[in-house]
């Protein structure tokens, strides 16, 4: 992965305010991880888990809960929103390894047997980076290993695109972003963020060794899907 600009929007000052930021928007946060781990529950009882942008540890915290044999390696490439991974997952703590860097800068081991990549993908823009992206999980991952992968779409695109972004700004608003925060987002998701249609980003998934991905949720502009290492 070429692209390294990401960790530079989540400083200190985000990564504190993260969770607080979007609470108004756990009923969704809630469903997708519910849906998460019905989709990875026939996974072993001692599975190992890679967490691909971990963050503040949101979705390690409840699989954690709810299987009690399986490990986690949390990858972020910002130090302090790994430093909030640490400080949420503490009770987890002799199942998690916590990897601050890249996923590129990983020691390779097709160990995992399944990876989570939740709202990280959609920060390269460039689509050879990003499928190269989703390769360099795929090499992490056991023969058949399992993906979940959750992104912004626009859904089909076009008016239909169009219209969930402006759905999305109206939920920004009733979780109380400011004007100017908002506006900030349009701007962002202009230039650093590739929000695309759901096919192409299944397209990208499969050129990079994926099987044709299952679309298993979606909450407004946040759109899921989970696949497998193509055999």
């Amino acid at each position: 992965m070429a692209a390294k600009n990401p960790a530079q929007f989540f400083t200190q000052a985000h990564a504190e305010q993260y969770d607080q930021r979007f609470a108004k928007l756990a009923p969704m946060r809630d469903a997708a991880h519910l849906l998460i781990a019905a989709t990875l529950s026939d996974l072993p009882a001692d599975a190992r888990i890679l967490c691909v942008g971990a963050g503040t540890g949101a979705e390690i915290l409840p699989l954690a809960a709810r299987f009690p044999g399986w490990r986690f390696t949390a990858v972020d490439p910002s130090g302090p929103m790994l430093d909030v991974c640490r400080t949420r997952t503490a009770a987890f703590a002799d199942r998690c390894t916590y990897h601050h860097g890249y996923l590129d800068t990983l020691p390779a081991a097709r160990d995992h047997h399944a990876a989570t990549s939740i709202l990280v993908s959609q920060f390269l823009t460039d689509p050879a980076e990003r499928i190269d992206y989703f390769r360099t999980i795929a090499a992490h991952l056991r023969p058949s290993g399992a993906l979940i992968v959750s992104d912004l779409s626009t859904g089909p695109g076009g008016p239909i695109g169009e219209a969930l972004i402006e759905d999305w700004m109206r939920l920004m608003l009733m979780a109380d972003q400011t004007p100017e925060q908002i506006a900030n987002l349009r701007t962002a998701y202009q230039t650093h963020v590739a929000i695309l249609p759901a096919a192409e980003i299944a397209l990208l998934l499969t050129r990079a060794g994926f099987e044709a991905p299952i679309p298993f949720l979606q909450t407004s502009l946040i759109h899921a899907w989970h696949t497998r290492v193509a055999e």
